[in-house]
């Protein structure tokens, strides 16, 4: 997919290509060293990565003040979301944890050179004080049911979570419904066939 492409399916300003552009330049920069995505990930960086992304950003309420992503990594979705609340919802706070140092420095810089107000949380998500987001989201972090553990202590009253999964995503709600109740929407993915991003609320252990 090219910048191009990107733009006309997710409809943005040429300020915020420009801070993706800018943030795909950093990606390839940083994972030399540091292996935040896998390197053959980086030639369909814009569909893989930023795509993907937005469209966990496209899910999320107006109405949300806090949104907050776990195990961010190289900042996917969280730190594409905040490129594109900066334009979209500039009054949308959000918070990227990542214990990992090293990536958390990358978060760090990243933002700082995109122009981006966003929290870095550089410590465990298990210790780290409840967030109370109004939006959760994880990718690629952990199976159903720890997620789900972590939405109990992290999501606000009357928040929502937002968990991309691959294909085999039904394999893990046997397990999960042993242990919590929850209401579950899956939205079907624009980025790759079969996998969805499922959309969870109400989350209770059982």
């Amino acid at each position: 997919m090219s910048v191009e492409a990107f733009s006309a399916a997710v409809d943005v300003s040429r300020e915020t290509l420009d801070r993706l552009t800018a943030y795909e330049a950093l990606l390839r920069k940083w994972n030399a060293a540091i292996n935040l995505v896998s390197p053959q990930t980086l030639s369909q960086v814009w569909t893989r990565h930023f795509l993907d992304s937005a469209q966990i950003f496209a899910l999320g309420p107006d109405t949300a003040r806090t949104w907050a992503d776990l195990g961010s990594g190289g900042g996917f979705p969280g730190l594409v979301i905040a490129v594109l609340a900066a334009e979209k919802r500039p009054d949308l706070a959000v918070t990227l944890v990542e214990s990992d140092r090293r990536k958390s420095a990358f978060l760090i810089t990243a933002a700082r050179e995109l122009g981006l107000s966003v929290a870095v949380k550089s410590e465990r998500i298990e210790a780290l004080a409840p967030l109370q987001a109004d939006i959760l989201s994880a990718r690629a972090l952990a199976p159903l049911t720890d997620l789900l553990g972590f939405a109990e202590r992290h999501l606000a009253p009357g928040g929502i979570c937002l968990f991309p999964k691959g294909a085999r995503w039904r394999e893990e709600l046997a397990p999960a419904r042993e242990r919590w109740s929850f209401q579950l929407d899956p939205h079907p993915s624009e980025t790759e066939s079969e996998a969805v991003i499922l959309q969870i609320d109400g989350v209770k252990r059982v």
